[in-house]
């Protein structure tokens, strides 16, 4: 109960971390009447003013009630996690000297939100350059990392050589790692536990197959992908899950807001059913399938989205920086 106390009071970044933001507390909601329905994946409750809560937004609505009018004049963030609104941009294998030499100054020069933490990762043969000329308001990420130490893996980085450059993330278990290279879950999962191990930080990717969600198979292949995780990591502390629609993932096809939403709130709850209620919340929950600087916002509004991993629309610094800026969708004037 503790911790859907602190559910309740929604922060706009304040996890267990130095870089904690000031928190920002949901208002209060008027009294109505609720029925059960169902919506895709889960039950939600609708409210008799129209309002649709689900999961520990359900929880959080009735927490709010108890909270009187104090409250009315504190803005609302629609977050049902504890966690910074993210977003990282995979560059993947794309640019070169000049053209990542334009980018990095564009995001030099673009104003971002306080309330974002934003994460680039280039190539592997950029990231020296990255490191140095990058503001230091956006942190840097590798896109893939070995299992193990370092030795005789042509072709493979260490998460040693990665922190010794400086770099701070790695993306695991991207789709294209997944369905081109043919990495399989539990040596995904290995390989998050062995960055983790060695101070990286990780975007642990899921996400299904458009076959996969036309047989209706959507939470039974995102749930496998998590339990390689959970089964190697020991601690979500440093963990963002990214779910990537694979058929979403530079198709120019996006999932709709609500499509999203709702795996993202069945993770959430796997999360807290599997692992525990305190990593459920902290745990950050971000989409990416086709996300640009047009879609962003309304994708924001859902409680359990908290950011984005972003492709394409990463390579244009100021498409990058308005996604970045989608937080502000997440709050809603009072």
């Amino acid at each position: 109960m503790a911790q859907a106390c602190c559910v309740a009071m929604i922060s706009a970044g304040a996890m267990a971390a130095p870089r904690a933001a000031a928190a920002g507390v949901r208002g209060s909601a008027p009294a109505s009447s609720c029925t059960l329905s169902f919506s895709g994946l889960r039950r939600v409750d609708v409210l008799s003013h129209g309002e649709r809560l689900s999961g520990f937004s359900a929880v959080q609505h009735e927490l709010s009630l108890c909270n009187g009018s104090a409250n009315a004049s504190r803005g609302i963030v629609t977050m049902v996690g504890t966690g910074k609104f993210f977003v990282g941009g995979n560059w993947k294998a794309n640019g070169n000297k000049e053209s990542v030499k334009k980018l990095v100054q564009e995001l030099n020069d673009a104003k971002l939100e306080e309330d974002v933490d934003v994460v680039v990762a280039p190539p592997y043969i950029y990231l020296d350059s990255v490191l140095n000329t990058l503001t230091k308001r956006i942190e840097v990420s590798a896109q893939n990392s070995w299992v193990g130490k370092g030795g005789a893996f042509t072709g493979e980085i260490s998460a040693e050589q990665l922190k010794d450059l400086g770099v701070e993330w790695v993306i695991l278990g991207h789709s294209e790692r997944r369905h081109v290279i043919g990495e399989k879950n539990e040596f995904i999962g290995k390989k998050a536990a062995y960055a983790l191990s060695n101070g990286l930080k990780v975007m642990a990717c899921v996400g299904e197959l458009l076959e996969e969600r036309e047989a209706g198979k959507t939470t039974e292949v995102v749930f496998e992908q998590l339990k390689a995780y959970a089964d190697e990591v020991p601690s979500w502390k440093d963990v963002v899950i990214a779910y990537e629609p694979v058929w979403a993932i530079g198709t120019g096809k996006v999932a709709s807001p609500q499509q999203a939403q709702e795996v993202h709130a069945e993770i959430r709850k796997w999360i807290s059913d599997n692992v525990s209620a305190e990593a459920s919340s902290q745990t950050r929950i971000i989409y990416g399938g086709s996300v640009n600087a047009a879609n962003s916002s309304e994708l924001a509004k859902q409680e359990d989205i908290d950011g984005f991993l972003v492709g394409g629309a990463s390579l244009k610094g100021p498409d990058f920086a308005a996604i970045c800026n989608s937080v502000t969708s997440k709050k809603v004037a009072a």
